[in-house]
């Protein structure tokens, strides 16, 4: 069982101000409590017990809210998706992990949770990446200039949208991702993406399509759907 994961929650959540003037972007609550407080959850009931988390942008209302539930790390300047993992990989370990993000909301579908599917699909000996992914005309909060991120190909494999005016699938804020991912890597601040790009061309990134609600809230106007789509249903 995958056991470790982490977190990112040091972004400033620029689009969704005025509501990160005074609180991080993962702590905005949706359905009753913190977008992040969901992920903790789900990552619990699966069986987690090392959680990473980075924190930036009022970082000390991270490390008040998650004392004593968590490992956070405080960047004293943003490091990026990749920079940031990767300067967690001493508290992250050996084996493959979680990565998740901070405002990553998603609703369980019918068959097994999200986690366990994404596990049931993990082959450390053939991947560096395995993302989940959601279908991009069912992302709630779709935005127009939403174009999608990938394609799958055959076994499961990805191929970045590119040049492409449309993909049919977007990233859906989780992966798994193992250390060997992170060899070779910048120092300082970089993009998990540009790994992705690699692990791709090397055959070595695939994709699991999630089979529940995923929710894009990337400002006010999608906070707001969701919290109506939870006002309308038992959170799953």
């Amino acid at each position: 069982m995958i056991d470790t994961a982490m977190i990112l929650a040091a972004g400033r959540g620029e689009r969704m101000r005025p509501l990160t003037d005074k609180m991080p972007k993962p702590l905005i609550p949706v359905g009753g409590k913190p977008m992040l407080e969901h992920t903790i959850a789900r990552l619990k009931a699966h069986g987690v017990v090392n959680i990473v988390v980075n924190a930036h942008h009022f970082a000390e209302q991270i490390v008040d809210r998650l004392k004593g539930r968590a490992h956070v790390i405080v960047e004293d300047r943003l490091l990026d998706t990749g920079g940031s993992v990767k300067n967690a990989l001493p508290l992250l370990g050996d084996k493959p992990f979680f990565v998740l993000n901070g405002d990553g909301l998603w609703r369980d579908g019918p068959a097994d949770p999200a986690l366990n599917r994404l596990e049931g699909r993990w082959f450390s000996d053939r991947m560096d990446a395995l993302l989940m992914l959601q279908p991009l005309h069912k992302v709630i909060g779709r935005e127009p200039k939403d174009r999608g991120d990938y394609f799958i190909e055959p076994r499961g494999r990805l191929r970045f949208r590119g040049q492409a005016p449309l993909s049919p699938y977007v990233f859906a804020s989780v992966s798994i991702c193992q250390p060997r991912l992170f060899r070779d890597s910048p120092d300082g601040p970089f993009s998990l993406l540009q790994l992705w790009h690699r692990a791709e061309a090397e055959g070595r990134l695939h994709g699991v399509i999630h089979d529940g609600e995923w929710f894009h809230i990337g400002t006010p106007q999608a906070l707001a759907t969701a919290e109506s789509f939870f006002k309308e249903r038992v959170p799953g």
